[in-house]
C-alpha cells in the first residue's frame, strides 16, 4: 500500500504484557472473548494509509501489506501510545471537583480543562489524577488485515464520513460535480467540529474535490403526522 491509500481494515489489538484485548472490530471475536459491548458498533474500519487514522506502528506496517494480507505485529510504545510522563500525573485540590457538583471516586475517569484522566487516588482534600493515555508505556500486538481498498470517489467519502461520525452509510447521501461533494445526512446532526474534520480531510485526501457542501434533512415520521 502506499500512503493515501483508501482501505478497509479488520484487527484485534491486544496488550502484549496480559494478552488482554483493549480492541477489536470483529463482532464474532468479541463475543467469543467475552468481552462484547453492545454499545459498540463492530465492523471493518475504513482508514487512509499514512493519514494517523491509526497509530504511526500500524501506519508503517500497512504501507508494507497489500489487499488481502494478514500480518501479527508487536509495536513499541513510542510508536503506539506513547511511554508513560510522570509529569502528567496532576494534584488537584477535591475542592475544584465539588465547585462543579462532582462526586469523584477513585477509578472515575474526570475531565479538566478538556483533557480527561483517571482518578489515582484521594487523600487530604487532593485527586490524584492520571492524564496518561491508558495504554500508555504498554507493548502492543495487533492482528491486523486489510480487506479491501477503496477507489470510487464517492466511496472514499462514505469512508470519512464514517471514520469520523459513525454514520451509517444508509444515511447518507454523497453526490459529486464539477469538483463539488454534496453531502445529505437524513435525520442525523454531525457536530460543527466533526464537519471540519470531515471538510479537512476530504480537501487533504481527495485532490479532485475543491468544495463540500453539507446539508440535513429531516421527515416527518407517521407517528407525528396523526
Amino acid at each position: 500500500m502506499q500512503k493515501g491509500d483508501f482501505v478497509y481494515i479488520s484487527y484485534v489489538g491486544r496488550i502484549k504484557e496480559s494478552g488482554e484485548i483493549f480492541d477489536v472490530t470483529s463482532e464474532e471475536i468479541a463475543r467469543k472473548e467475552g468481552i462484547y459491548n453492545p454499545d459498540i458498533k463492530y465492523g471493518d474500519v475504513p482508514i487512509i494509509v499514512g493519514a494517523g487514522f491509526v497509530i504511526p506502528g500500524l501506519d508503517e506496517t500497512l504501507e508494507k501489506m497489500e489487499v488481502g494480507e494478514k500480518r501479527t505485529v508487536e509495536i513499541e510504545p513510542e510508536k503506539a501510545f506513547g511511554e508513560r510522563r510522570e509529569d502528567l500525573i496532576k494534584l488537584i485540590p477535591e475542592s475544584e471537583f465539588k465547585k462543579q457538583n462532582v462526586d469523584v471516586k477513585v477509578g472515575d475517569f474526570v475531565s479538566v480543562n478538556g483533557i480527561t484522566g483517571r482518578v489515582l487516588s484521594i487523600n487530604s482534600g487532593r485527586v490524584r489524577v492520571d492524564f496518561n493515555h491508558p495504554l500508555a508505556g504498554k507493548v502492543l500486538i495487533y492482528e491486523i488485515e486489510i480487506k479491501r481498498q477503496i477507489t470510487d470517489m464517492k466511496e472514499k467519502i462514505y469512508a470519512i464520513l464514517k471514520y469520523f461520525s459513525n454514520l451509517d452509510e444508509s444515511l447518507a447521501n454523497v453526490k459529486l460535480e464539477d469538483g463539488t461533494a454534496e453531502i445529505e445526512v437524513k435525520g442525523f446532526q454531525i457536530s460543527g467540529r466533526i464537519k471540519e474534520n470531515i471538510i479537512r480531510t476530504v480537501f487533504q485526501w481527495i485532490e479532485d474535490i475543491n468544495k463540500v457542501k453539507f446539508s440535513e434533512v429531516y421527515e416527518k415520521s407517521e407517528k407525528s403526522k396523526r
